[in-house]
C-alpha cells in the first residue's frame, strides 16, 4: 500500500501529495519522501538538497523563486508546523498554462504536500505564526541560476489571502514581468 495519495492539479505536472499516516496512542508516523512511490507523480532524480524554513509571522510572504536552466529543479514542499498558502506559477516556455498559478493550503494537520515540477516558480504566505516547511529539491542551489518573480506582479495576479505583514526587500524589488519574458525550458 502506498503511503501517498497523489492528485493532479489544474497546472500540468503540479501534484497534491497527501501523506497517509499510521497513528496510535503514542502519536503517528508519516513518510515525507519515497522515490519509488513518487515516481508515478514525476519525481525521477535523487534528492539533491533538503531545506527547512521557519517563518515567524502570519501574513509573511516568501517567493516566487525558481532556478533557470541548466539547474531547473523539482520541489516537494511539506508543512511541519502551522499552515501556509503555497503557490506555484508555471513559467515553462510554450506551456498552455504559462504564467498561471495554483495554490494549496498545506498544514501540519492536513499532511498535504505540493510536488512542484521543473519550470515552476514557488512561494507561500504564512497563514499562522511560526510556520515550518521542509523542502526536498531535485537539484542543489546554484546561485548563478537563481531567478524569481515579483510576488505582487499584476500580470500574475496572485490573490494573497491575508494582509501582507512581511516580505524580504529582495523579493519586493524583483522586477515586474515584461512582454519579453518568454519563460524557461526545463
Amino acid at each position: 500500500m502506498s503511503r501517498f495519495e497523489i492528485h493532479d492539479l489544474p497546472l500540468q505536472g503540479l501534484k497534491r501529495v497527501i501523506r497517509r499516516c499510521h497513528a496510535d496512542s503514542r502519536g503517528f508516523i508519516a513518510r515525507i519522501f519515497c522515490d519509488t512511490e513518487l515516481l508515478e507523480a514525476g519525481w525521477r532524480t535523487p534528492i539533491r538538497q533538503i531545506n527547512h524554513t521557519r517563518t515567524v509571522r502570519s501574513g509573511a510572504i516568501r517567493g516566487m523563486h525558481y532556478q533557470s536552466p541548466p539547474c531547473c529543479e523539482m520541489k516537494l514542499v511539506s508543512c511541519l508546523r502551522g499552515e501556509v498558502w503555497d503557490v506555484a506559477v508555471d513559467v515553462r516556455a510554450g506551456s498552455s498554462t504559462f504564467l498561471c498559478w495554483h495554490a494549496e493550503r498545506l498544514s501540519a494537520d492536513n499532511l498535504h504536500a505540493l510536488l512542484i515540477p521543473e519550470g515552476f516558480a514557488h512561494g507561500f504566505q504564512a497563514l499562522t505564526d511560526d510556520v515550518e516547511l521542509l523542502y526536498c529539491h531535485s537539484a542543489a542551489y546554484a546561485p548563478a541560476s537563481e531567478a524569481a518573480l515579483n510576488p505582487f506582479d499584476p500580470r500574475l495576479g496572485i490573490a494573497w489571502p491575508l494582509p501582507v505583514t512581511d516580505v524580504s526587500e529582495r523579493d519586493q524589488k524583483r522586477p515586474m514581468l515584461t512582454e519579453e519574458f518568454e519563460g524557461v525550458i526545463p
